[in-house]
C-alpha cells in the first residue's frame, strides 16, 4: 500500500511532523480564546503566522534546492520541539513576565512555526520526489493525503482530549514530544543520493528562475490561484473555538470533534483515490469539488447542532481531498527536479498563507457581520471564485492528468 519502505519512511516522518503541529494548533486556539473571548484573537493568530512565512519562503525554497534536505527538515523539527517548550514555560507563568501579557509570547511561538513551515513545506515535496518514480505520483499524492489527513484527525483529537483531562501544559508537551519524533524519523529516512547541480544560481536568480518558471505555467497559476481563494473566503475551521463557544455552547473535546472532522472527510476521500486514482477530468473535478466545498462551508454556517456541524465540516474535507490531490499531483508531473523547492515555496505562499490570511479575514468578518454570517459568507465567495475560474482558466477547466504523465519538463 505505501509503495515502497522509503516511502514509507517519510510518511513517518509527516505523521510526526503534523501530530506536533496540530497539537500545537488546536491548543493554542483554546489558549488565547479562553485568555481573550475575543474571535479577532484567533485571527490573528493567522497573521502571527503568515507574515514570517511569507517573508522567508522564497529564501527558504531556493535553500532546498540547493542545500541537504534531510538537514533542513531537521532543523524544522527542531524549532517545532523550542515551540513546545517556550509553551510550557508561558503556560506556567500564566500571569505573564517580563511585563508582556502571555498572548503575546504566544504569538511568538505561533511565528516561530511559521518560519518553520516556510523550510518544511518545499521540503517534503522534494523529498516525495526523491522516494517515488514518477509514473507513482498520482497514487502517492493520494496516500500522502491519507497520512496527512489521518494525522489531523488525530492530532486535534489528542490536543482536545488533553486540554480537557490534562490541561494545556501537557498538550503543548505532547506536540514536543511528536517533534522530537519526526526528527528521528528524518534521521532514519532513506532516501537517494542527491543529484550534485553543476552549478548553483545565486539566490536572487534561483528565486527569479523560480518566479518566471511559475508565472509562465498558466495550467499551474491557475490551480493555485483557485485553492488559494477557496481557502481565504472558506477558512471556517479559523473560528472553531468562538463557534463551539457561542453557537454550540460546547467543551474543549467538541473542539477536537470539529477540527478532528474536515481531516476524517479528506482520508476517507484520500483512500478511495489511492485506490482509484484520478486521469481523466481532472480539472471540472477540481472545479466541482471546490464549489461542493463552498456549499459545505455554507451549511457549516448555518447549523446549530454539534453532529450536524461537524457532517458538514466533514465534507468540506471529502471535496477539499479532491482539490488537493489534483493539485499536488499537477505539480509534480510539471515542475522540474532542479526547481521543486522553490516552486513549492511559491505554491505555498499560495495556498500556505492563505490559510492564515483566510483565518485574519474571518476573525475580522466574524467582528463586522457576526460569527455565522461571516462563514455563510465566506462559502458564497467560494462559489463566486469557481465560477470566475471556470472562465478564466480553459487549460485547468479541459485538465486531464494522464496527458501529463509524459511530459517532461525542462
Amino acid at each position: 500500500m505505501l509503495i515502497s519502505r522509503s516511502f514509507t519512511e517519510l510518511m513517518f516522518y509527516r505523521v510526526s511532523l503534523t501530530l506536533s503541529y496540530q497539537i500545537l494548533a488546536v491548543t493554542v486556539g483554546w489558549h488565547i480564546y479562553e485568555i481573550t473571548k475575543d474571535p479577532l484573537s484567533l485571527g490573528l493568530i493567522g497573521l502571527a503566522e503568515v507574515v514570517p512565512y511569507f517573508c522567508s519562503a522564497l529564501f527558504a525554497g531556493h535553500a532546498v534546492d540547493v542545500m541537504s534536505k534531510r538537514r533542513i527538515a531537521i532543523f524544522g523539527c527542531l524549532i517545532h520541539a523550542v515551540i513546545a517548550g517556550l509553551m510550557v514555560v508561558v503556560s506556567v507563568n500564566a500571569i505573564g513576565f517580563l511585563g508582556l501579557k502571555v498572548q503575546w509570547f504566544i504569538y511568538f511561538g505561533i511565528g516561530l512555526a511559521g518560519l518553520a513551515r516556510a523550510f518544511l513545506r518545499p521540503t517534503y515535496q522534494v523529498l516525495f520526489a526523491q522516494v517515488l518514480d514518477r509514473h507513482d505520483f498520482a497514487r502517492g499524492s493520494a496516500i500522502g493525503t491519507v497520512i496527512f489527513q489521518v494525522s489531523q484527525v488525530a492530532g486535534p483529537a489528542l490536543g482536545g482530549v488533553l486540554i480537557a483531562w490534562s490541561g494545556i501544559i501537557s498538550a503543548y508537551a505532547a506536540s514536543g514530544f511528536f517533534a522530537l519524533c519526526g526528527v528521528l524519523s528524518l534521521v532514519l529516512l532513506n532516501i537517494r543520493q542527491e543529484p550534485q547541480q553543476e552549478k548553483s544560481p545565486s539566490m536572487w536568480q534561483g528565486i527569479v528562475q523560480g518566479l518566471r518558471f511559475v508565472f509562465t505555467k498558466q495550467l499551474m497559476l491557475a490551480a493555485m490561484a483557485l485553492d488559494m481563494f477557496a481557502v481565504l473566503f472558506g477558512g471556517a475551521v479559523s473560528m472553531l473555538p468562538a463557534f463551539i463557544d457561542e453557537i454550540l455552547q460546547g467543551s474543549p473535546e467538541n473542539l477536537g470533534i470539529l477540527r478532528a472532522a474536515p481531516a476524517l472527510g479528506s482520508a476517507l476521500m484520500g483512500l478511495w483515490l489511492a485506490r482509484m486514482p484520478i486521469d481523466r477530468y481532472a480539472g471540472k473535478l477540481m472545479l466541482g469539488a471546490v464549489a461542493g466545498f463552498g456549499v459545505a462551508v455554507i451549511a457549516f454556517g448555518f447549523s446549530t447542532s454539534l453532529w450536524i456541524a461537524a457532517v458538514c465540516l466533514l465534507f468540506t474535507g471529502v471535496f477539499d481531498s479532491v482539490s488537493v490531490v489534483v493539485r499536488s499531483t499537477v505539480f509534480q508531473l510539471i515542475t522540474p527536479d532542479n526547481m521543486r523547492g522553490r516552486v513549492s515555496a511559491i505554491n505555498g505562499i499560495f495556498i500556505g498563507s492563505s490559510n492564515e490570511i483566510g483565518a485574519l479575514e474571518s476573525g475580522l468578518a466574524a467582528s463586522l457581520m457576526g460569527l455565522s454570517a461571516s462563514i455563510v459568507f465566506g462559502g458564497a465567495m467560494t462559489l463566486l471564485v469557481v465560477i470566475v475560474c471556470w472562465f478564466v482558466a480553459p487549460q485547468l477547466r479541459s485538465l486531464h492528468i494522464n496527458h501529463l504523465h509524459d511530459k517532461q519538463t525542462g
